[in-house]
């Protein structure tokens, strides 16, 4: 399984990196997990937009999937002969929030070249990876994933404030990307998002291998919140999300 970060910036594009984009691929399967705001035109550097075999959408912020607009483009207008509805996993309401994003009618949307459905409320099977999704701590509903294959796991958090449900899907995992938006303050509204030390000590109370931290604002100083992190107790390695850098699960 591998994993190839094409977007990490948190709530915007930023100069270095496009919004919250991640690509899995094993066994010849292709996993997309967020759209967010300028992916896809990075997403065209490092694999065909016609071989992605599955979306998921944790959240219907922009930053998460306001770039599935474009890329409904691409699969209408653009259709290569014997291509089927792509499965785009989210929310409930994700088919009518994208139709109101690009202006359409909600019946049908984009649904004539997207197969809309809400994450299973059990561990699924979406082509060779075994998905487990699960509420995060956000304003609107969010999912947070554990994707396995091959006895190697990768699990994501999705936006979200302190959640014991994060912990649990990232048991073990070889990569948690997890996200670490704001700096440790005084005044951080609550149940939203985590800092580099909230998420290491969500990493460490989960025994995860590596930790990746994802969803940074453009504007923070990343040596900074690397530093929260490794003051957390985690004791694994840890790492800041760069765009275009690749992880290799095994």
């Amino acid at each position: 399984m591998r994993l190839t970060i094409i977007g990490c910036s948190g709530s915007l594009p930023g100069p270095q990196s496009p919004a919250s984009c991640y690509l899995v691929e094993a066994d010849g399967f292709t996993l997309l997990i967020d759209l967010g705001s300028g992916a896809l035109g990075p997403l065209q550097r490092y694999h065909d937009l016609y071989d992605i075999d599955a979306i998921l959408i944790s959240h219907l912020h922009p930053d998460h999937c306001f770039d599935l607009c474009g890329y409904w483009i691409v699969r209408t207008y653009y259709a290569r002969p014997g291509q089927t509805r792509m499965p785009v996993y989210g929310p409930r309401g994700t088919a009518d929030r994208m139709a109101q994003a690009y202006g359409l009618d909600p019946d049908p949307g984009m649904r004539e070249t997207f197969d809309f459905q809400t994450f299973p409320q059990e561990p699924s099977d979406i082509g060779p990876f075994r998905v487990t999704t699960a509420r995060m701590n956000h304003p609107i509903e969010t999912y947070g994933m554990r994707i396995e294959y091959d006895g190697r796991v990768l699990a994501y958090s999705g936006d979200t404030g302190e959640c014991d449900a994060l912990v649990d899907l990232a048991r073990d995992a070889d990569v948690f990307l997890c996200e670490a938006c704001w700096f440790e303050q005084p005044g951080l509204p609550p149940d939203m998002h985590l800092t580099g030390r909230t998420a290491g000590e969500h990493a460490a109370r989960a025994h995860a291998k590596k930790l990746v931290l994802t969803h940074l604002l453009p504007w923070n100083d990343t040596d900074r919140t690397l530093s929260e992190a490794k003051a957390s107790g985690f004791r694994g390695d840890i790492e800041i999300a760069q765009q275009g850098a690749r992880y290799d699960l095994g």
